[in-house]
């Protein structure tokens, strides 16, 4: 038999031996910017979706190989279902090298509706429960192994409450503590935990806002941004970093200032309102 050991690998061994990103939330904006990001800078991808078939076809007119990507179909807002993704995952491609828990949904609510009490029940589910939930198939494994890193999607909107953006706000806040929570917890193990906090992205979340978004940047940008920061191993960066510096100045504000100068802002449309 011939010695093929100082022959170059083939390419299809180079991409089996590439390292395995499972993203959720990857049909569109920010998702599936990083999708695009991590798939050009040679990764393979996991990318979990609720409308998989729409995916697979997007992939597929992207001319991706099956082998470099797999889409998963998922409903982030039930844990079994992101769960079951998970494990789909690791039977065929593998336990992942990076997680990325980036489906979110923003919608604006006012509590003295009633039917907002259920929207703000369904944007936790799906931005905090859902985040945990994509988290908890790998943590063991990941331990087991003694690497990983897992990205948490929050908000420069986790700093501040602002009018009519209750249930949006509250929820990334909380992805904030949960992550460093859990980054705690793992702390030794060699998996990292990193939080990502955007600013205003162009993305179709953002399209409908009705009030100014300083600094808005494309989702390409966004996502080369956060690759090169995740690459690093930052435990928390806001993108873009001009964005951080303005949260950080309304977080030192009095409370009656900050009210004062939120007065009269544009709410975010409620479900189902005209933008």
């Amino acid at each position: 038999m011939a010695d093929t050991s100082s022959l170059p690998p083939s390419p299809r061994s180079e991409r089996a031996n590439a390292p395995l990103a499972f993203i959720t939330g990857a049909s569109s904006g920010i998702g599936q910017a990083l999708a695009c990001r991590y798939h050009q800078a040679g990764w393979r991808l996991a990318l979990v979706v609720r409308r998989a078939d729409e995916l697979r076809a997007w992939v597929q007119a992207q001319g991706w190989p099956t082998e470099r990507c797999q889409v998963y179909s998922a409903d982030v807002a039930v844990p079994d279902s992101v769960i079951a993704a998970a494990h789909a995952c690791l039977a065929q491609q593998g336990l992942p090298d990076l997680v990325i828990a980036s489906a979110g949904i923003s919608i604006g609510m006012d509590t003295a509706e009633r039917g907002d009490l259920d929207v703000m029940a369904r944007t936790f589910a799906v931005n905090n429960v859902g985040m945990a939930a994509t988290f908890h198939a790998f943590i063991r494994l990941m331990r087991e192994r003694g690497s990983g890193t897992l990205v948490g999607i929050a908000s420069v909107a986790a700093i501040r409450g602002l009018p009519g953006h209750g249930a949006y706000c509250a929820s990334k806040a909380g992805v904030v503590s949960y992550c460093e929570s859990l980054r705690g917890e793992l702390r030794g193990t060699g998996v990292r935990v990193l939080t990502v906090l955007p600013g205003f992205i162009d993305t179709a979340l953002t399209r409908g806002n009705r009030y100014p978004m300083p600094f808005l940047m494309s989702a390409p940008d966004f996502a080369d941004r956060a690759f090169r920061a995740i690459q690093a191993g930052r435990s928390y960066f806001v993108i873009p970093w001009q964005m951080g510096v303005v949260a950080k100045l309304l977080r030192m504000l009095p409370n009656s200032w900050f009210d004062r100068a939120l007065q009269g802002r544009g709410r975010k449309a409620r479900e189902g309102e005209h933008r």
